[in-house]
């Protein structure tokens, strides 16, 4: 994305990789991004009216519970993103032990990670572009397939494509996914074109 004029900045998540704090895994730990606007505003070239977010899995889930969060954003780009965390546990378990006091409140923590259930609190002006590879066994292609639907039911602006044979990092369609994330960012930051008429017409 640097490559292309845009400056990138990102967030370690909290006791992660050695950082401070405990990982909570979509816990407290959405203010580590949350506070990447503050730290935009502290830089000179940064153009704070056009903010673009990107996540990829894990930072897709991010992406998820940040975007009903703030009212920073002009676009965001989710790939191989969890969006329901009740799935994901049942396919891959163990990332609860992440969750702290997940014991005592397990179906009120999973909900809270799960913007499938909540996708009504999106905002109507941010576009979203859902990227997956449908042969992705870490992520499972019906966690963007189901996030669509939500989204349009609830007239959230979204762009679904899935990959044919697309691993966890689209890997094999790695060309393509750069350019329509690059295309999608200079569509609705650079070029500051008008939001998609989501009204049926």
């Amino acid at each position: 994305m640097a490559s292309y004029g845009y400056l990138v900045i990102a967030s370690n998540y909290r006791g992660v990789d050695g950082g401070e704090g405990k990982e909570e895994f979509g816990g407290s730990d959405v203010n580590d991004v949350l506070n990447l606007f503050e730290v935009l505003e502290e830089i000179e070239s940064a153009d704070t009216n056009r903010i673009g977010m990107y996540g990829w899995s894990r930072g897709g889930m991010m992406t998820y519970l940040a975007l009903p969060k703030t009212d920073r954003l002009k676009a965001a780009v989710v790939g191989g993103a969890v969006s329901d965390f009740r799935a994901l546990e049942e396919d891959r378990p163990g990332f609860t032990e992440y969750i702290p006091n997940f014991e005592n409140n397990e179906t009120e923590e999973l909900d809270r990670r799960s913007a499938v259930l909540w996708a009504d609190t999106f905002p109507k002006n941010v576009p979203i572009l859902i990227l997956h590879g449908n042969a992705d066994w870490r992520v499972k292609p019906e966690q963007s397939l189901n996030m669509a639907l939500e989204f349009e039911k609830h007239r959230i602006p979204y762009r679904l494509m899935m990959f044919e044979g697309g691993d966890h990092g689209i890997n094999e369609h790695r060309f393509e996914v750069d350019r329509q994330v690059v295309n999608w960012f200079d569509k609705y930051l650079k070029n500051d074109e008008p939001l998609p008429n989501m009204e049926y017409h």
